[in-house]
């Protein structure tokens, strides 16, 4: 029986039609079909075949059915218990449709909530670029750059007179610039064509960040030559290239994926957004070598020195291996040729804390690995968990303490406590696990001079409205 109420939209809708272009045409026609006496049921039939295909779901896997290499021997209980955490939102991370293989390295540490990948976490992907877990800091990396017999205490004074660190961007009068193909690259593609993107392209040049983000002078065992070494990402520029990644990775899991945890949804690499968002990824590389450049240039300039040498590496990126994505967060590429711009002889370089030699390796191509090695030390505990742990002792008092000798400064001005030796895993542990798992064979050691860091940053306070 029919009650000749006019179908509507939100009928359309119920019925898993899906609004567009099309939409208009369609209740039309239902509502023709109503006024020559047909009934709801008969006319929802009749659309039945204009009805979109029904998404294509992809289940979860079990986690046993997917390798998971352990790459970690657990040195005390605080490691045991680090482990276990890994391991726990490892497994949860195996779960993930696209994932094939996973690997935990040596500097491993939970990095959210379960089934958020860790720090030290690798996995690899079939046909699928996972924004979450590559993080917000794309492309965090290291460059060293030898300067020969240049003075360390003057490379330190030089780089603390041109490098920048702590939220935001250098005031203007001060800014880096930036190349107008790199910028006219940024305009190209839909990921990165935003006003605010561009702003901060301009803006972040010659910035280096906070937290464990540095830039460290040291001198080659094997040479006895001054190196320049800076470590930090891609800045607000590869931050809203992550916002903009996880928007688009959401669509396609609530279509396609919804029992996956949403920090690991992902991006078809196959699709019109992947392809983009892929070139995107290298153009934000490209934005953070220019970077670290920048800052090696202006230190270099302004001691009078020269570079002899110069490479670099990323580490919490994504890379192609055959038909497959490798996502690395807080793990280093340990195979050759893993970027057309990769040193030649094949060196990485992982530091391990302010106080400890900064590693010159090259990687080993582990299967076990994934490809990869650690990036750095990592943490057994949190940075809360360690400023507890420091009692009654200032930060000031540890940092004389455990970085005795050297020549460590902060920008803002404060000692960051949570970045100090005691935070971060035995250095001397991490470099025999990389040596028991086979991941790398160390070349070379930078033994400190001193370095630079962000310091303890003032906490961001709402402004209140006040009273009118």
């Amino acid at each position: 029986m029919n009650d000749l109420t006019p179908l509507t939209g939100h009928d359309l809708t119920e019925w898993g039609h899906t609004p567009g272009p099309q939409f208009p045409a369609l209740l039309a026609r239902a509502n023709d079909l109503m006024a020559t006496g047909r009934s709801v049921e008969d006319i929802r039939a009749a659309l039945a075949d204009d009805l979109p295909p029904v998404p294509v779901q992809y289940p979860l896997q079990n986690p046993d059915s997917v390798l998971l290499h352990i790459n970690l021997t657990p040195g005390d209980l605080d490691e045991e218990a680090n482990l276990e955490k890994v391991y726990e939102t490892m497994r949860a991370v195996m779960r993930t449709p696209t994932v094939v293989a996973g690997a935990i390295m040596p500097d491993a540490c939970p990095a959210g909530p379960v089934g958020t990948i860790p720090v030290g976490g690798v996995i690899a992907a079939r046909n699928a670029i996972h924004p979450g877990m590559h993080s917000a800091d794309i492309c965090c990396s290291l460059m060293l750059s030898d300067l020969g017999d240049a003075d360390p205490k003057a490379v330190l004074d030089a780089a603390a007179s041109v490098t920048h660190f702590g939220p935001g961007g250098r005031p203007q009068g001060q800014r880096f610039t930036v190349s107008l193909d790199l910028l006219d690259a940024f305009r190209a593609n839909p990921f990165l064509n935003s006003a605010k993107t561009i702003r901060a392209a301009q803006e972040h040049m010659g910035t280096q960040g906070d937290g464990n983000h540095f830039l460290f002078v040291g001198t080659s065992r094997a040479t006895g030559r001054t190196m320049l070494i800076t470590h930090h990402g891609s800045r607000s520029p590869g931050a809203k290239l992550y916002k903009a990644g996880m928007e688009v990775a959401e669509r396609y899991r609530r279509k396609h994926a919804k029992g996956t945890l949403k920090q690991n949804a992902w991006i078809p690499a196959d699709t019109e957004d992947g392809v983009a968002y892929w070139d995107a990824l290298q153009i934000i590389r490209k934005w953070t070598k220019t970077n670290h450049n920048s800052i090696h240039q202006a230190t270099i300039e302004a001691v009078g020195a020269s570079a002899k040498d110069r490479f670099w590496n990323e580490h919490n990126f994504v890379f192609r291996r055959g038909d497959l994505f490798f996502l690395g967060k807080g793990a280093t590429p340990a195979w050759r040729d893993f970027a057309a711009d990769a040193d030649p002889a094949g060196r990485t370089i992982i530091p391990l804390n302010m106080a400890e030699p900064v590693l010159i390796v090259k990687g080993a191509d582990a299967e076990h690995g994934l490809g990869f090695s650690p990036h750095g030390a990592g943490r057994n505990w949190s940075r809360t968990e360690h400023m507890r742990r420091l009692g009654r002792k200032t930060p000031e008092e540890a940092l004389a303490e455990e970085t005795k000798g050297l020549d460590v400064r902060f920008f803002a001005g404060k000692v960051d406590a949570s970045e100090l030796p005691s935070s971060y895993k035995p250095a001397a542990a991490m470099q025999a696990q990389i040596a028991d798992f086979s991941l790398a064979e160390v070349e070379d050691w930078i033994d400190p001079y001193g370095s630079i860091m962000a310091g303890e940053l003032p906490r961001f306070q709402r402004r209140g409205q006040g009273r009118r």
